[in-house]
């Protein structure tokens, strides 16, 4: 198909899985990627500012607080043994350092994986956001 080729009824606009999940993780909207996905700290705009696309349609719910779990969970728990074969064998000044460190990296990482998410539903067309038919 050429770019002059109009779609057949019924065939949509493939839209690029991987620009599109960049701009999620950014926190910034599939479509154009300049409008900001959040209007707080996890609460999804119900569309973008700049470009209009609707966000509502987005169903992250649990997914990206597991994501967050799995990722801080791997990294933290070898680092903790590390830690503490290796540099501090305080139980209580090692417990006080990962509490910090699993506490921020969450709170680091748990929009993004909401932007991520909402940007790969987006780019498969889930939900509501395949259009109109």
């Amino acid at each position: 198909m050429t770019a002059n080729d109009a779609l057949p009824a019924g065939a949509e606009e493939e839209r690029e899985l991987k620009p599109s999940l960049r701009k999620g993780w950014a926190k910034r909207c599939p479509n154009c990627g300049t409008g900001k996905l959040f209007q707080g700290y996890l609460k999804v705009h119900h569309d973008c500012t700049v470009c209009g696309e609707e966000l509502h349609h987005q169903r992250a719910d649990d997914g990206p607080a597991y994501l967050t779990i799995i990722v801080v969970g791997h990294v933290m728990a070898p680092l903790l043994h590390i830690f503490y074969v290796h540099v501090v064998q305080d139980p209580l000044m090692l417990a006080s350092i990962f509490t910090v460190g699993t506490v921020a990296a969450s709170l680091y990482l748990l929009p993004r994986f909401k932007g991520f998410m909402i940007a790969f539903q987006w780019a498969k067309r889930m939900h509501g956001f395949a259009g109109k038919k």
